[in-house]
């Protein structure tokens, strides 16, 4: 779908895209996701970036796991049941024997897209920015988010809102300490008035998030996405997938990288935020091998935090996962599921994110579709409506992955039209909010901890376009109590 092939990153005031058409890792054109077994690599997507917004708002999610010490979980699953699962091997087969690679030829991958309108930042609300934890009756069922606007979130009981840090690293480590970046700097610290003020800009909104006049605290879930910009190079030029994979095992560029981690982190501090690892990169690193012996210059790179991890794309994963128990130790962090040759291959996929560390991550991420089934049609991609069965082996999937590593799946960036839209821009028909509402046992079952709704290419319906679809749902869903978590 060649629609999708941008990625945004971050400058001083202005959301810069490869343009229409740029293949962003050189795969050239691939149908969207298929449950043909046959089909080894599947579209992905990333979700939009507001262009003209300058808050990458995060998300609001609690996602339970195995309790850690003094931490608490905020989304009450089963967790002890699915750590149980993981520690026995679950009714997941380890294959050791099995090769754990997925070669991405041909496959299009993530990529954000401006939404409909430009719309100016909101004021920040003055007051402490640090959320709450929801409310107690939502901590034990399954949680509903949506992509923010940038503004505060009045329209329905939305647990969570979601965004991206898509963005290159810090040029070096000077910035972190400056006072306003040089212009032209691309880099997501300059954004929200000072230096990583994007973070408490977006805590502040979500925290002051009200439904029905009174205070609603929401949680920020960042998906963290600058492994694919981590390579200089030409704006509007991808970096093809083996480069940005290879990237990682020079010293130099994952210094970089972990620093501009760590600086994140550090501005999220004691916050109760929620972090999504890199789409896509897992991914690419399964093309290259198994992820536990592809190369990455883990320890050169942050001795002081991971001098005890292996030079892997595993280890990478690890330290990624340990740096945030230190410097954010309220934030969960979770590991975004990339397996584009996962029907019929699902004991690989798990082999890989035990091997990157899931077990000691506190959720999984996993996707639908990035786009309305009505604009897939019109962009000659054929129909994306699901059937019960196609739901049936994806629930089933997730289950399988969630039981293997002891934590819940965040199901992310979910499309939002209906079939009561008309099939013209930001109004087309899908059928994903309405089938996942009306399922959400069989949702919760597969130990689904989140439902998050989000345009995932420009074009698509939104939460404002869809005629209040999205937010009677939600109302009506959480009047009703939610549904608990298995």
């Amino acid at each position: 779908m060649s629609g999708l092939r941008r990625r945004f990153w971050f400058t001083c005031g202005v959301c810069l895209p490869y343009p229409l058409g740029a293949d962003r890792n050189g795969f050239g054109q691939q149908s969207r996701f298929s449950f043909n077994p046959g089909d080894l690599m599947s579209f992905r997507r990333m979700g939009i970036i507001i262009a003209a917004i300058l808050l990458v708002v995060g998300v609001v999610i609690a996602i339970g796991a195995v309790p850690r010490g003094p931490k608490t979980s905020t989304l009450a699953t089963s967790a002890q049941a699915l750590a149980a699962a993981a520690e026995s091997g679950g009714a997941v087969a380890q294959d050791a024997s099995a090769q754990d690679t997925a070669t991405p030829t041909g496959a299009a991958t993530s990529t954000p897209t401006p939404g409909p309108t430009g719309v100016a930042p909101a004021p920040v609300p003055q007051g402490s920015h640090k959320a709450a934890p929801p409310a107690a009756s939502s901590v034990s069922t399954v949680l509903i988010g949506t992509m923010s606007t940038g503004k505060p979130s009045t329209q329905a009981p939305f647990d969570a809102q979601y965004q991206y840090v898509v963005s290159p690293p810090a040029p070096d480590s000077s910035y972190y300490t400056m006072k306003s970046c040089p212009d032209g700097t691309s880099w997501w610290g300059c954004v929200g008035g000072s230096i990583g003020g994007l973070v408490t800009n977006d805590e502040a909104l979500a925290a002051h998030a009200t439904y029905l006049g009174k205070s609603h605290p929401q949680r920020v879930m960042w998906t963290w996405f600058e492994l694919g910009l981590l390579v200089p190079g030409q704006p509007g030029v991808a970096t093809p997938w083996q480069q940005e994979v290879q990237s990682v095992n020079h010293a130099d560029l994952l210094t970089r990288y972990l620093n501009d981690y760590r600086f994140f982190l550090q501005k999220i501090g004691t916050s109760h935020d929620m972090i999504d690892l890199e789409p896509d990169f897992f991914g690419f690193a399964r093309g290259m091998g198994d992820v536990t012996q592809v190369p990455a210059q883990v320890t050169a790179a942050n001795p002081t935090d991971c001098g005890n991890q292996p030079d892997s794309v595993a280890g990478l994963a690890r330290c990624l996962i340990a740096m945030t128990r230190k410097y954010a130790p309220n934030t969960e962090v979770g590991l975004h599921i990339t397996c584009w040759d996962w029907p019929g291959n699902v004991d690989k996929c798990v082999k890989t994110y035990v091997g990157l560390g899931g077990k000691g991550a506190d959720f999984l991420v996993g996707e639908v579709e990035s786009t309305d089934s009505g604009l897939n049609i019109k962009q000659g991609n054929g129909s994306s409506l699901w059937s019960d069965q196609k739901w049936a082996t994806q629930l089933a999937y997730w289950k399988q992955m969630a039981e293997a590593v002891g934590h819940p799946i965040v199901v992310w960036q979910i499309p939002i039209g209906n079939m009561a839209q008309n099939n013209t821009d930001y109004h087309y028909q899908d059928d994903k909010v309405d089938w996942l509402f009306s399922h959400m046992d069989q949702v919760a079952s597969a130990h689904v901890g989140a439902l998050m709704f989000g345009q995932g290419s420009d074009l698509s319906t939104t939460a404002e376009t869809d005629g209040g679809n999205l937010y009677r749902k939600t109302i009506a869903y959480r009047n009703a109590g939610g549904t608990p978590l298995k």
